[in-house]
């Protein structure tokens, strides 16, 4: 069977204003997206091919998920196909039985046994119906859940490399949107299962009236299928091609009611600019969308005069049977119902295979992701972390983010100590490498060259899940949890049951009880906005629950990332009070500031440069007489600023004790 080739959308047209604002069409570029006209180049013949695979990929997913609720949806289709076959061929009974000679009496009575098997027929028909339908709707939230479990727990489990890699990340948006169509692909599947067999049912009862019937039902039904598919991806492409004028003209009404931009929108007189490039886009859709209609219904005009043709060469190939007296007139009868059911059954198994394949598509994302995540999870098991490390050190450690390998490396060939018990600062300007540092000493990352050593042993070696346990972490850009004000200081510690007395602790430490004591609903309250009884942060509310969380995990080595940045000058004072309480208590805390004043009282400070380590020494060795480093440098530069004449900043010192100057 020759198929035409693959047909392409037509290239999408920009309007003036989107060509204007965004360039050209307003495309999503994520990993959902790249299978949108996937089954626009799916001939016939190859969807054919391809059908055994598709199914027997749903059907997996369908007996991970529920077994029985599958066996109940297969026996049913089954059930419906088999029920069809037999009512047609009691129809056919039924009517050698009417259009035989004799009596109308004694023609009913013979007739009545083939009508009582329709009936049956028909009432199994019926309730295999409702049962594909209730195992149907057991199975598609399951199926659902189970695919949506398959990602997230290997996802989970990935390193953190792989959720940075941008090609990963695309993968995993078009698994995400697999595990929808996982869903869908049981009613689909279901539909061309149903939809198969009842063709079959209706090609058998044809091939048992008559041999030449066979062909008359492909005659009648190929074109209909044809038009049936063409039909559905005009439609598609219409609506694809339409989404995009659309996409833009729904971001620009969002912009004009949108908090974040009002204030520019009123001030510099933005609203009438972008409503009339949103009337703009709009009226080049509505007639975009009249151009596509025209072409819609020319399709199907072409549609409905080929298969009229079929028909009606279907019909005239039956009179001519009929009037040769190659057939009954009663074999002729279900012939003309056989080859309806069959021509229907076949436009539908048309239409759902298209349809399952595309959600298809989507599902093999989400088992490649899994495969991937596979190949990519942090390794489980290995020595055991030490309890109390003396030191954890670097030696020679190297490091460049993923595809940057033509670029200098984040950390190029440090090495350093880090003393338990101690304040150990990292300082250096943006990009210097602190942050990566961190990250690989908490295990996030892996060293491309080099190693960390603690008391010696190679942490490339030890229990990840045992390295993750060590560290507690708090960080300018900490995440905010849609949660309870309760479960966004203890999710600090999910192995454990929320303790409330540990929670207190932990907020009277960071200074925290005061913001709980204000909310609403206090630890109960919602810290969602957009949500009923959600309530709003500030920044420094916020800053003090994260260093509660920090706190209320109690990791022996506390990673501190610019954890003043939202706070006030007092409030800034009380936290690195706060910091050198803890390591008096015999926590290793690793600090990360910008302001170098901080660090006065840690008893080491590393210095970074361009990713690499250019002084370690206390506050006192690093600013002494005969030192004239980077530290000193930096540290004299920011001293610079708040030297000139300025209002103090209340209960705000530098190292020197001399009060703080806000800049002009």
């Amino acid at each position: 069977m020759r198929h035409s080739p693959p047909r392409h959308p037509r290239p999408q047209e920009a309007s003036p204003s989107e060509r204007l604002l965004f360039g050209g069409p307003l495309r999503h570029d994520q990993g959902w997206n790249k299978h949108e006209n996937a089954h626009l180049e799916l001939s016939l013949w190859s969807m054919a091919l391809r059908l055994p695979r598709l199914v027997g990929a749903t059907i997996r997913l369908a007996a991970r998920a529920d077994r029985g609720a599958l066996r109940t949806v297969a026996a049913a289709e089954l059930g419906q196909g088999v029920s069809q076959a037999v009512g047609l061929i009691a129809i056919n009974h039924v009517l050698a039985a009417v259009l035989a000679a004799g009596p109308t009496g004694q023609r009913l009575t013979a007739a009545l046994p083939a009508l009582l098997v329709v009936a049956v027929t028909g009432v199994v028909g019926a309730l295999a119906t409702s049962a594909s339908t209730s195992g149907t709707g057991r199975l598609e939230p399951k199926v659902e859940r189970v695919a949506t479990e398959m990602y997230l727990e290997r996802v989970i489990h990935v390193e953190l490399a792989a959720i940075e890699d941008e090609e990963f990340h695309r993968l995993l948006d078009s698994a995400q949107y697999g595990a929808s169509s996982a869903r869908r692909m049981i009613k689909y599947c279901s539909g061309v299962v149903g939809a198969l067999v009842a063709f079959v049912a209706a090609a058998g009862v044809l091939t048992v009236l008559h041999p030449v019937l066979l062909p008359l039902l492909a005659l009648t039904t190929v074109p209909r299928a044809w038009a049936s598919l063409r039909i559905a991806r005009a439609r598609y492409s219409s609506f694809h091609h339409w989404v995009q004028h659309a996409r833009a003209g729904r971001l620009l009404s969002g912009l004009l009611i949108q908090t974040e931009p009002a204030p520019e929108v009123r001030v510099h007189g933005v609203g009438p600019f972008l409503l009339r490039h949103f009337r703009s886009m709009s009226e080049s859709s509505e007639a975009e969308q009249t151009r596509l209609s025209r072409e819609a219904a020319r399709v199907r005009l072409i549609a409905s005069a080929l298969t009229g043709t079929a028909v009606l060469a279907t019909y005239a190939a039956l009179g001519g049977l009929l009037l040769t007296g190659v057939m009954r007139l009663s074999v002729a009868g279900t012939a003309v119902l056989a080859t309806r059911s069959g021509s229907a059954s076949l436009a539908s198994l048309i239409l759902q295979i298209n349809s399952l394949y595309e959600e298809a598509c989507y599902v093999q994302d989400l088992e490649r992701l899994c495969q991937e995540a596979a190949e990519r999870a942090i390794p489980e098991g290995g020595e055991p972390v030490p309890d109390n490390p003396k030191e954890i050190r670097f030696e020679d450690v190297s490091f460049g983010y993923p595809g940057t390998a033509a670029r200098r490396p984040a950390l190029d060939g440090v090495s350093l100590t880090i003393p338990q018990g101690k304040i150990v600062a990292l300082v250096g300007e943006n990009g210097s490498g602190k942050s990566t540092l961190v990250k690989l000493l908490a295990g996030l990352y892996r060293p491309d060259s080099g190693r960390i050593l603690w008391d010696g042993q190679d942490m490339a070696g030890l229990d990840r899940a045992g390295v993750f346990a060590r560290f507690a972490m708090v960080s300018q850009d900490f995440h905010r949890w849609p949660f309870t004000c309760r479960m966004n200081v203890a999710i600090g510690r999910t192995d454990h049951a929320v303790s409330q007395e540990r929670l207190e602790t932990a907020a009277r430490y960071a200074g925290a009880d005061e913001v709980v004591e204000q909310l609403p609903r206090g630890w109960d309250t919602l810290l969602a906005r957009g949500y009923e009884g959600g309530h709003q942060l500030s920044g420094g509310q916020w800053q003090r629950l994260g260093i509660a969380r920090a706190r209320y995990r109690e990791g022996r080595i506390l990673i501190v990332d610019e954890p003043t940045s939202a706070l006030d000058a007092r409030a800034e004072l009380q936290v690195f009070d706060q910091i050198r309480r803890l390591a008096d208590g015999g926590q290793t805390v690793l600090l990360i500031t910008h302001r170098l004043a901080s660090v006065r009282h840690a008893d080491v400070i590393h210095v970074l440069e361009h990713g690499r380590l250019r002084e370690s020494g206390t506050f006192e060795e690093l600013m002494g007489p005969s030192s004239a480093g980077v530290f000193r440098d930096l540290y004299e530069l920011q001293r610079g600023q708040f030297a000139e004449d300025g209002p103090a900043v209340p209960g705000s010192r530098d190292p020197d004790g001399v009060p703080r100057r806000a800049p002009r």
